[in-house]
């Protein structure tokens, strides 16, 4: 039986990442685009719960897709529960920039909407591509689909192995990300601590009025075994990534400080 993946992203339903991805998977799968109607970067796993979600059928390149006016983990509930789409797994991205560190995991749109996939039950693959200059991230999302020659090749790689062999044990999201020149093969990796050294801008308005830019430039490297090591150094970071944030290891000085009951 052909799979049936559910495709999304946080760039948006015109993105070259993700038709980039589609391509990449057409010829294996059936494959059904539901993504955000504009660009999300950054919304981490964030619901639209206070505003009602608009759902239109749009067309790329021929092929139909449904485009939600919210954000990445809007596209997912909307394909499950609203469209009844009933994928076998999902596949977020190919993102333009890199989603690695626990850092940028946790703010990930792209990652975002693999996470309440798989909190639904479903697997899920983030892939995201990195980009040199990270103007690129916040222009428009469809520069030059050749960028993503190699990038598709790895995406058509690990799902067909996913496909072949089953999604891996114990873990609920695979973290894929790509360098922007291949250098090496596949690196299973943790979590890096860091993606960017945050900083923030003041600047003013012309009334001279102070405001404010989030701004830092990317970490130069991190220790090896980690996903931003991984692909500075050419290498195709893979992390498994689990839905339990529990801090098994600090349970026992838990345990220590918050003994008996309160007030004794």
């Amino acid at each position: 039986m052909v799979p049936r993946i559910l495709l999304t992203n946080d760039d948006g339903v015109n993105s070259e990442g993700l038709w980039a991805a589609f391509d990449a998977m057409k010829e294996i799968a059936e494959v059904i685009v539901c993504a955000p109607a504009t660009q999300q970067s950054a919304v981490g796993r964030s619901v639209s719960i206070f505003e009602p979600l608009r759902v239109n059928e749009t067309t790329y390149n021929g092929v139909k897709a449904y485009s939600v006016g919210g954000k990445p983990t809007d596209s997912v509930i909307i394909a499950l529960f609203a469209l009844n789409l009933k994928p076998d797994l999902v596949v977020s991205g190919i993102n333009i920039g890199e989603n690695v560190s626990a850092e940028a995991i946790t703010t990930s749109g792209t990652v975002g909407a693999a996470l309440e996939a798989a909190n639904q039950g479903i697997p899920s693959v983030a892939f995201s591509l990195q980009v040199e200059d990270q103007a690129e991230k916040f222009e428009n999302p469809k520069f030059p689909g050749s960028r993503f020659d190699g990038s598709k090749m790895v995406v058509r790689d690990v799902i067909s192995r996913i496909i072949k062999n089953g999604f891996p044990d114990d873990a609920d999201v695979v973290n894929v990300n790509i360098p922007s020149v291949i250098k090496g093969g596949y690196e299973v990796t943790h979590l890096g601590e860091r993606l960017f050294k945050t900083g923030v801008e003041k600047r003013f308005d012309p009334r001279g009025k102070p405001y404010y830019w989030i701004n830092g430039p990317l970490i130069d490297d991190a220790p090896e075994g980690t996903d931003v090591h991984a692909v500075r150094i050419g290498n195709i970071s893979v992390t498994p990534i689990t839905l339990d944030c529990t801090a098994y290891n600090a349970t026992p000085s838990f345990s220590s400080l918050f003994s008996g009951s309160p007030g004794q």
